[in-house]
This record gives C-alpha cells, structure tokens and sequence, in this order.
C-alpha cells in the first residue's frame, strides 16, 4: 500500500461521521428522559421527603402532637380504612368531585369554543365571565346555604362555580389560538362557518382542551374541603374537619395525603388519555 493511499484513507476516517452515540447528560434543556429515569426521580423525590420528615420527628426537631411521623398518619389511615368507613367517605369526595366537574365542562367547553370563534358571542359572555373570575367562590357559602340547604346541591354548586369560569376563559384562549391559515384555507374551499368548527378548530383545539380540563381538575380538588366543611357529616372533608376539633393531627394528615393520592391517580388517568387521543402530539407532554 503506497504512502499516498494511506494518506487518503486516513482522510476518509477522519471525514468520517462519529457513529458512538452520545452519552446522555442529566440535565438537557427541554430535552426528553428514558422512562427508567422518570420513575427512579419521581420515587426518588417521595423517598426523601417522606425520609426527612421521618428523621425530623425521630430527632425531635418537630412536636409530633402536631406533626406526626408518616407511619404514624399511615397506620391512622389503615385503621380509618379498615375500622371507620373511610371508603365510604372518599367515594362520595369523588363523587361530588366528578359530578360537579362534569356540569361544569357540559358548559364550559361549547361555550369557550364559540367565545374564542366568533367575535360576537365573546362581547356577549366575555364581561359577564371575566367578572365572575375575580368572585371568590367561598364567598357564595352563605347564599348557596340558603338557595340548596345543607344537602348535595350546596356543595356541588361550590365546587362547579369554583371551577367553570376560569375553565371557560382557558378553553376560549386556546380556541383563539387556532392558526388562521387552517381556516382561511377552509374557507376558501367552500366550507360554511359550522363545517369549520366541527372540522377544523375543534380538532385543533381538542388536546389543548383536555389539558385545561386536566388543571381545572386539581383545582376544583382545593375546593373540596371548603365545600364539605359547611354542615356536612361524610366526606373527606368532614372527616378532617372532626379530627381538628378533637385535636387528631393524624386523621388531618391521613385525608390531606388521599387528597392528594386520588388527585395523583385522576392526574395520571389524564396524561394517559392524551397520550392515547393525540398521540400526534404527546410526544414531549409531562
């Protein structure tokens, strides 16, 4: 092998692109991470912050009569479970949860859509619902205890009212989002205005909805314990409200972690739907 061949082959590896795959760092802006890393951080994350609370109460660096460790709330709740009915309690949160929710979206959704379509339903609602934003919904504890009485419909209409109007304002946001190229174009193929609602912005707009659906969720969940505080005998709410007024910190802390247990699980059931509806664009969704 001559001299100048060498010379040429050692230019051709160099020219050569690097086939060694990058290794992976942990921190890459906007960047996605294997599976097995996001499980190991989002235990991990639990671990520690279980792990110093319990140090701290073993330490005596927090009076446990109002800080119980966590095995003390966890054996709390067992027994709860186990013993009082606790079941019971956490089913009919859900439920109060879901309905009211669910009322809520009935209305929310067709109304933000057209508020964010036509210019003429948003100067119609749009006063009306922006000033109902700024009402805090615990305000409304009184009249609602003299419209509905002490039964169901007190607190579901807390928690819908609580919910409906920013979920509104979210959804005709992101409906006015929709790129007007895709509805110029399908107004220039002779599409009316409901064929381009139906076909167009609602498909466009359908990911960004469930996304509003799934914040709205969590915060119609902060409502929950307001609601059920005001002359209510079941619920999660009602459950802490009695450990407060025994002084049962541990039966506070046991309903406040399936709070947020459930909302964990309702969250999850949210991200897996819109991985499975819109799998188009769920690649980077957290």
């Amino acid at each position: 092998m001559g001299a100048g061949q060498r010379v040429v082959e050692r230019e051709e590896l160099a020219q050569a692109p690097n086939t060694k795959p990058r290794r992976q760092r942990w921190f890459e802006y906007q960047k996605p991470i294997p599976v097995v890393w996001s499980l190991l951080l989002g235990i991990s994350v639990w671990v520690l912050f279980f792990g110093m609370w319990e140090l701290a109460a073993a330490r005596g660096w927090i009076d446990t009569l109002f800080m119980p460790p966590p095995h003390q709330v966890l054996a709390t709740l067992y027994t709860m479970i186990a013993e009082r009915g606790f079941l019971s309690d956490i089913g009919i949160s859900i439920y109060r949860i879901l309905l009211s929710f669910a009322m809520a979206c009935a209305i929310a959704i067709p109304l933000g859509v057209l508020m964010g379509s036509f210019r003429t339903v948003d100067a119609f609602f749009n006063p009306f619902v922006s000033a109902w934003r700024y009402l805090p919904a615990p305000a409304f504890i009184p009249l609602l205890l003299m419209w509905f009485g002490v039964g169901e419909g007190s607190k579901l209409a807390l928690l819908f009212i609580g919910v409906i109007f920013f979920l509104i304002t979210l959804i005709m946001d992101h409906t006015r989002a929709v790129r007007a190229e895709l509805i110029e174009t399908a107004m220039t193929l002779g599409a009316n205005r409901w064929q381009i609602l139906s076909t167009i912005v609602l498909p466009a707009v359908a990911p960004k909805i469930l996304v509003s659906m799934r914040q709205m969720l969590a915060v119609s969940w902060t409502y929950l314990v307001i609601a059920e505080i005001v002359a209510a005998t079941t619920g999660i709410g009602a459950v802490m409200m009695r450990g407060q007024r025994f002084l049962k910190v541990d039966e506070i802390m046991a309903g406040i972690l399936v709070i947020g247990m459930v909302g964990l699980f309702f969250d999850f059931l949210f991200r897996l739907a819109y991985r499975v509806l819109f799998p188009f664009v769920a690649n980077g969704q957290r």
